[in-house]
């Protein structure tokens, strides 16, 4: 081969690393935007089923002692979150600013208050009581695919920066790897 064709082919293979590698570092930078908007998003949902849960216990549906404790527990998460929202986080360290206990709390509270016979009570009983328990077990629900989708997120993100390309070319940058975040969210007991 002539030394042009070499410098051709050359050329060539330098443009397809190029390529390659600048291909592999903007999907980890759309893998990195997906985890924060997951995040975002579960956010979100976490205010609004603390709110729902206020809602429901200020309805008057639920005993007073029911109502306090969810009460509590309801306010101590949207106290988190207004003292260190997550946005504060994002990414670093994904700490999730210290929130899954409160939320599992939350999450035990609910558990521990609307058994089976307490939402067959409030759903016979109509009035306030009524909307505001749907509000909450919708609100569970967007919370349980809400961390779902955030956790798959994570997952993607690690599994893309453990390749080799993205770790001996730093394609990664200096971007925290993002962890799952892991609290109970598992809805009370339903009966219809």
């Amino acid at each position: 081969m002539e030394p042009l064709t070499w410098g051709v082919v050359g050329v060539a293979v330098v443009l397809g690393i190029a390529w390659y590698l600048s291909y592999s570092a903007a999907r980890l930078d759309r893998l990195h935007s997906r985890v924060e908007g997951a995040l975002s998003a579960l956010d979100a949902q976490l205010v609004r089923r603390a709110e729902a849960t206020l809602e429901l216990a200020n309805s008057g549906a639920l005993d007073p002692a029911s109502g306090f404790m969810l009460a509590d527990a309801a306010s101590q998460s949207l106290e988190a979150h207004n003292e260190r929202p997550i946005e504060d986080d994002m990414l670093e360290g994904q700490s999730f600013a210290g929130r899954e206990g409160i939320e599992s709390d939350l999450t035990a509270a609910l558990v521990a208050a609307l058994t089976a016979e307490v939402l067959d009570h409030v759903r016979a009983q109509g009035g306030p009581g009524e909307p505001a328990l749907q509000r909450v077990e919708s609100a569970g629900l967007r919370v349980q695919l809400a961390r779902r989708f955030l956790n798959d997120a994570v997952t993607d993100v690690r599994r893309v920066r453990r390749k080799w390309v993205v770790r001996v070319f730093r394609l990664a940058g200096h971007a925290e790897l993002p962890r799952t975040v892991e609290f109970d969210d598992e809805l009370p007991t339903t009966r219809e």
